[in-house]
């Protein structure tokens, strides 16, 4: 990893600084099942569907295979029934401004990178590996809250963003009689990768990912079973205060996208915080490196 001025952090990186050299493929004859397999092993979001000739012809993302399991597919259909053709490719030589521009514009979380072949790929950006690069450039800064606490200024502590500044402030919610279905009709309608869920008294109870439809689907489950049968509980979640960094800490090493916001309590839910808003944000940790952020406009 080349040496970075710590006072523009991203500046002069490429895509091949922070990508992943590896890209999971499948070729179109594949069953969706194999497919849900794979999603599930590795902890990722989508693979690359390939021809006889290994060539990139589409990609199977969690939300196409969740689109199959609401529609009642039968789980051993072929991938080439679901895939969406032409995924989002980048070279490694691509500036990573431009990679999350193409995110952005997209509404993708994550770009394929080219190799020596463009029509074949070699690795995998995701907005998960823009924020480790970040943590591991905030974790040597001196102004990291992280270090230990004779080393942390005060001026530091005033530059350290908070969770409340990044976080989503909607949270999307099912109750745990509701069926699966409904689940899969919410997370579409909304564009998001889990749902919360709450007891007939309101109390956050647990969550519903995309990962969760994908082991319901291959399991036989019943879309119209209700959410309860499938969540994961406890909820997981951070307070609305938290530095970012001991947040995206937390999540990097866990291996977790997304963290639920309390305040006051853990029973009172008022926000998300996704990998995704936290590599927008274009800072591990604090203000201190503000003028330096990829500056990144809203689209239309």
């Amino acid at each position: 990893m080349p040496i970075i001025d710590k006072k523009s952090v991203l500046s002069g990186l490429k895509v091949r600084d922070a990508m992943r050299r590896i890209a999971t493929h499948l070729h179109k004859q594949a069953s969706i099942n194999e497919a849900a397999k794979l999603l599930i092993k590795f902890r990722i979001n989508s693979l690359l569907i390939v021809d006889a000739n290994d060539e990139v012809i589409g990609v199977v993302s969690k939300t196409n295979i969740m689109g199959a399991y609401y529609a009642g597919i039968p789980i051993e259909t072929p991938l080439e029934a679901i895939m969406m053709p032409s995924p989002v490719l980048c070279s490694p030589e691509d500036t990573l401004e431009s990679a999350l521009d193409l995110m952005r514009t997209h509404k993708v979380h994550r770009v394929f990178v080219t190799g020596d072949d463009p029509k074949q790929a070699s690795g995998v950006l995701a907005y998960y590996d823009i924020c480790g690069l970040l943590y591991r450039y905030c974790h040597k800064c001196e102004r990291n809250v992280a270090r230990p606490r004779a080393s942390v200024s005060d001026s530091s502590m005033a530059d350290a963003l908070r969770v409340h500044e990044v976080m989503t402030p909607s949270v999307f919610f099912n109750r745990e009689d509701e069926s699966i279905m409904t689940i899969m009709e919410g997370l579409e309608a909304n564009n998001v990768g889990a749902v919360l869920i709450l007891s007939r008294e309101g109390q956050p109870v647990g969550v519903v990912s995309k990962t969760d439809l994908l082991m319901a689907y291959k399991r036989g489950i019943s879309p119209e079973d209700p959410a309860k049968s499938i969540m994961n509980s406890p909820v997981r979640s951070c307070d609305y205060d938290d530095p970012l960094v001991l947040v995206i800490r937390e999540m990097v090493f866990a291996d977790v996208q997304r963290l639920f916001i309390h305040r006051e309590t853990s029973a009172n839910i008022v926000g998300v915080l996704s990998l995704s808003d936290a590599a927008r944000i274009r800072s591990g940790s604090c203000r201190a490196c503000l003028s330096s952020r990829i500056e990144v406009t809203d689209g239309p």
